[in-house]
């Protein structure tokens, strides 16, 4: 089974480079420390509902877009 903490954090990395975006940039957005938006882009968070929400809507993308590629 994947992990699901690696898969989040990949995908946000990808979303936030599609936007050009720096890391400080996203969790000013996301009103998030930056060494927060790196543990997670690192896979080493496990990321509360709440910040989910916070980080897709900064990103302009649907939660769901934020796990692809997890297993069903």
């Amino acid at each position: 089974m994947a992990d699901i903490k690696k898969i989040f954090g990949r995908n946000v990395r990808t979303q936030r480079e599609n936007l050009k975006i720096s890391q400080e940039k996203l969790a000013e957005l996301c009103e998030l420390h930056r060494t927060y938006i790196g543990a997670i882009e690192r896979g080493e968070r496990n990321v509360s509902l709440e910040n989910i929400q916070k980080i897709a809507r900064a990103l302009g993308v649907r939660i769901p877009v934020l796990f692809r590629g997890v297993e069903k």
